[in-house]
Parts: structure tokens; sequence; C-alpha cells
């Protein structure tokens, strides 16, 4: 009888120790890279982890918000239909051009939100290929009238995380804006910084109207959108309900939930630990402690709200035709070119980090087209833009001796565990026009197979 007490209490003994092996609820134990992963991120974290965690995009209180906008998901619904809608392109340069592009035709899910090629186009292109590298000036529109930026489309994802848009920071009253009313320029669409919104539904609204997109009561009741408008704004008068600040605060709103929530990165923080792999771990210890990227990568976005001059060349530079660039374009000058401000020439501002293998440009010129490439390129710190002053290049932008061991391994981290593979959720299954999207061009609609 004593022998089998001793025998019972050995099981006993013995599950506990087992017990304390297994997975919790939560995923698998972690293991040496997750806790020296963990304690990198709190040295530079405000509080816990939590500082780097993405909410759900339908947990509408916890995403980072304008006041003068509150997220409904009555205004959410409206602003995804109507960023994709290419039937409001009915101000177009050419007839040709009527509802063949959208906002989306510059920012679509499947590129990271971002174009799918080394320079956006809407208005005058046609085709989009297989990711949008397929799109190209339509033949018949003259440069002059083409819808094109001469830097880079930056992605409309994790938006939430700036108050101010655009590389050079030109969108948005608030944060770091709020003392650049100077450059608020009457006419041009600076000028929308007077209604006093963030960045993201600053630049929604100056975009309706810089690409040409409509929305007035006789479009928005001829689409069929008046009812979600209704819905959407229903404390709004009825003569300032339908248009195009409504428009662009139900498109900012849209915009704030384009979140990439489910990144392995992501899951990681919330404790998935076997969500990414040791390599990405690595690249992720490094990415928050010896490359020192998270100096100015950090947030939920892993972005910031500061410019920084790390000579890269501009659009003008690419192989590719480009078109309404140039050496001497006022973009070039980033930040200095909003503000007017010397000392903020050839700054642009810090960029967000996911996804972005989607659409393979990086730099406000899409100078580099490897992820890789990108990493060495911090490593080395050798400006590859000679026009840019070397006093202009942040004290940051130094030698950091890392093993092409340790740049593959940050490469991995960045390419793999900050991506999202689930961005289509984002998009509509169709729209109240029936239209094609994010292009309803002909040869787009073949490419997309909307035909």
């Amino acid at each position: 009888m004593h022998n089998k007490l001793r025998y019972l209490v050995s099981l006993v003994l013995i599950g506990l120790s087992l017990g304390s092996c297994k997975k919790d609820e939560t995923g698998p134990v972690a293991g040496p890279l997750d806790e020296a992963l963990e304690n990198v991120l709190l040295e530079h974290a405000r509080g816990d982890l939590a500082y780097y965690r993405m909410p759900a995009s339908d947990d509408l209180g916890r995403i980072p918000q304008d006041p003068h906008n509150p997220l409904t998901p009555q205004k959410v619904a409206l602003g995804q239909l109507l960023y994709h809608e290419t039937g409001i392109a009915q101000n177009p340069e050419m007839e040709m051009g009527r509802s063949t592009y959208s906002c989306s035709s510059c920012h679509f899910a499947s590129a990271g939100f971002q174009a799918g090629r080394f320079q956006g186009m809407g208005e005058g292109g046609e085709g989009f290929g297989a990711n949008g590298e397929g799109r190209r000036r339509a033949g018949d529109y003259p440069e002059g009238m083409l819808d094109v930026q001469p830097v880079r489309t930056p992605t409309a994802m994790n938006g939430a995380y700036q108050v101010a848009m655009l590389w050079n920071g030109q969108f948005g009253a608030q944060g770091i804006n709020a003392n650049t009313q100077e450059a608020w320029t009457a006419g041009t669409p600076k000028e929308n910084n007077n209604l006093g919104y963030q960045g993201l539904e600053t630049q929604a609204i100056a975009g309706l109207s810089v690409h040409r997109l409509v929305c007035d009561k006789d479009l928005i009741e001829s689409l069929g959108y008046k009812e979600l408008f209704d819905q959407a704004f229903p404390d709004w008068p009825e003569e300032t309900r339908y248009s195009k600040e409504t428009g662009g605060l139900a498109i900012a709103a849209y915009e704030r939930t384009l979140l990439a929530n489910q990144a392995p990165f992501q899951r990681w923080l919330k404790g998935e630990k076997d969500a990414m792999n040791e390599v990405e771990k690595q690249g992720a210890i490094l990415f928050f402690g010896k490359a020192e990227c998270v100096k100015c990568h950090t947030g939920p976005a892993l972005n910031s709200m500061a410019f920084y001059a790390l000579g890269f060349y501009n659009l003008n530079d690419c192989p590719e035709e480009t078109f309404k660039t140039g050496p001497t374009v006022v973009e070039n000058l980033g930040r200095g070119g909003f503000t007017g401000k010397a000392e903020d020439n050839y700054k642009f501002k810090v960029p967000q980090l996911y996804n972005m293998k989607d659409s393979p440009f990086f730099g406000h010129g899409a100078s580099l087209r490897k992820l890789r490439d990108v990493v060495a390129y911090k490593n080395a710190a050798i400006p590859e833009n000679p026009a840019v002053p070397q006093a202009q290049l942040p004290a940051a932008f130094h030698p950091l001796g890392l093993t092409e061991q340790e740049v593959d391994a940050i490469t991995a981290f960045l390419q793999d565990a900050l991506y999202d593979p689930g961005l289509i959720r984002y998009q509509p299954t169709s729209l109240p026009s029936g239209l094609c999207f994010p292009n309803n061009d002909p040869l787009s609609r073949q490419d997309l197979g909307c035909e």
C-alpha cells in the first residue's frame, strides 16, 4: 500500500512537470529568442508590448481617429465603396477618362494599398496587368493631362498612425503642421488644411478635387449612394451632407481601418509565439537593437512623424519612363518643399513598414527594388544621390557594421513577419454602380476579368 501511494505521488509530480512544458491557450511557451525579443521591445515601448499592437479593424474605439471625424460602421462602409468607386470619376481632362479610375487605382489591396508600379497612374492610364504593374499611359493622353504624382505613391495602409500625410507631410492641420499656416497656399490642395482636420481627412477631401472625382447630390443619387450618406452623416444638414467634405471624411474613416493586424509580428505580439520563425525573430531583435531601426520606426505601424534626408534618388532618376517629374520639381525637396525652410530640404517622412513586398519599390523615388537592398543601403550609409548635401544627412545615418547574415535576418523580418496576407478583406465585392475597380478602362476590365 505504501509503495502504491509513492507510485501515485510520483505520477502526479511527473504530470505536473510535463504540464509546465505544455502549450498554454495562447500558443507555445516562449523560448530564448522570444524572451530576448520581448526584452528589446520593452526597452523602447511606452509601457508594455501593447505599444506595438494594432487593434482589430472593427474595434473602432481603439483605432486612432480625428475627433472631428469619429468612426462609425456606417461611415466606414460608405468610405470603402467611395474609395473604390470608378463612377465618381466624372470630371476628367479627356472624355475617354470618364468613369475609368478611382482612389484605388493607385492604392489597392493586393499591392499593399500602393500602386503596384514605380509611379502611380490614375486618369489617363490603361490596363492593370497582374498586380498594377501593367498600367501604362493610354496612347491618346497628353502627358500634361495624366493624373500622376512626381514621387512614389505612398501606401494608404496604417495611416491611422499618421497625423500628417504624404512624403512631405503637407496634409493635416494638427500635430507637426500646427504652425505651418503660411504654407497652406490658397488655390492649392494645401488650403484644405484650413478645415482643421488631421492628415487622412484632409488628404481625402483634397484628393477628390486633385484627382477630378465628383461627389455631389445628383451624382450620389444616380449611383445609389444617397441612403448610405444619410446613414453615415445623419447629423449633417441635408444641404451639406452630400459633398466632397463628407465624401472625404467617409473615405478617411475607411482608410483608418486599413490595418495590417494579421501580420505574423502582430500575431506574435498577441501571444502566438510560433507566428514568426527563428530567423525572423533574430531579425526583429536586430531591428529593435543593433541595427537601430527603432530610432525612426516605432509604434504599431513602425513609422514616425519625423523627416530625414537619406540621400535616395528621385523618381525622375528611374530607368523607366516617368511623367511630370524632373530634377527641379519642388517635391524633390521633401519637407522643405512644403515648409519653405532650407533646413527641411531633402527630408522625407519616415514610412510605415508593413506589406512592403506587395509593391517592391522603395524610397520616395522608387530607386531601390528589393527589400534587402534597402537594409544594405542603411547598413552601408552611403547616399546614392549626390544632389543631397552631406550636412542634411542625420547622425543616425551611419555605417551599422551588420554582417551579411544579419542583413538577411532583418530582411526576413521586414519581408515576411510584417506581411499581412489577407488585405483583400478590405476590398468590396462589388460597387453600387456595378462598375469595375480599381480601374474601369477597357484594357483594365479585360485584365481584371470584369467583362
